[in-house]
């Protein structure tokens, strides 16, 4: 009987939302615009650093590789929840699986490690101003950039191979997409050591960033508050707005699900919490970096203005 549950595990088949017939095109349109306005939202913001001299900074360079990570955490995702709003329960071979399971978590924790080197670059800024260029020249960018990656993707081989090695006596997985608590749920061995492993690698990397973040911060304020007028003040904080709007949404979404045991949470928590870190948050970011973001707008004139000048000569 225990070989013929494991065969089970030669695919799984992705639940998803529960939902009325009638109301799933509706859900599949829906779903498909935000996917393609974070598509072509998150491209807008690369494309404008790469085409505007005015935007080469450090901080426009690390907004860009954001927008570049978040163009392949939402397509790990997406594409599933729309295959089970179109198609209802969508079987998935488990290789391909765990694959996802691999590729968003390393994507979800290179993004906690480029949210603290986002916030070194803030500090830098305005504490450092003076040295600033000098401490995050082109090379010192691309060594942090590629730093945050390498950690990622190392980090997440644990979680992922060991969820691959469980024996798993269900396939249905209360899910949209391939991810650690449902995953966990169908395995017919204890999973406890594996939780408290899992716990560990992944609040390593949230929580030890997130306390970077919260310190970094904490010499920002003080570096801020010593300045002289309110206008100044004004400003440095500006620079720093966004950024942390995108902080406090991905790490309330991430700890809402990640910390503590999977038991603890219901299965449509994990599902609509999913929704936020996995799709809103992509959705949001060039938002928040271009909202009221004047060196953006006047990119954008600038770059408009070379289109036109080249549509209009000979």
């Amino acid at each position: 009987m225990g070989q013929q549950n494991h065969t089970w595990t030669q695919s799984f088949v992705l639940v998803g939302f529960a939902a009325p017939g009638s109301l799933r095109p509706l859900a599949f349109l829906g779903t498909l615009c935000v996917y393609v306005l974070t598509l072509a939202g998150n491209l807008f913001i690369i494309v404008l650093v790469r085409a505007d001299a005015g935007l080469s900074t450090p901080m426009y360079f690390f907004i860009s590789v954001l927008s570049f990570l978040e163009l392949g955490y939402v397509s790990t995702t997406v594409p599933a929840l729309l295959r089970t709003w179109l198609r209802g329960r969508a079987p998935v071979p488990a290789a391909g699986c765990f694959a996802q399971l691999y590729v968003f978590h390393s994507l979800g924790m290179t993004e906690c490690h480029l949210l603290a080197v986002m916030a070194l670059d803030r500090y830098l800024a305005v504490c450092r101003p003076l040295r600033y260029h000098a401490l995050m020249s082109r090379q010192v960018r691309l060594w942090l950039a590629g730093a945050t990656w390498v950690a990622g993707f190392s980090a997440a081989l644990v979680p992922a191979s060991l969820t691959a090695r469980l024996p798993f006596c269900f396939r249905e997985v209360a899910h949209y997409f391939c991810d650690l608590a449902p995953l966990m749920r169908l395995a017919c061995a204890d999973t406890g050591w594996h939780a408290r492993v899992h716990g560990a690698v992944i609040g390593v990397a949230t929580g030890c960033n997130f306390v970077l973040i919260v310190g970094l911060y904490g010499g920002i304020l003080r570096a801020v508050l010593k300045l002289p007028s309110a206008a100044s003040r004004a400003k440095a904080f500006s620079t720093c707005s966004s950024h942390v709007t995108v902080v406090a949404l991905f790490y309330a979404s991430a700890f809402t699900v990640y910390v503590g045991p999977p038991e603890s949470r219901s299965k449509g928590t994990d599902m609509h919490m999913a929704l936020v870190y996995a799709l809103l948050t992509p959705f949001l970011n060039p938002i928040i970096y271009t909202l009221r973001n004047k060196e953006v707008k006047e990119a954008v004139k600038r770059v408009t203005v070379r289109i036109r000048t080249m549509w209009k000569e000979p």
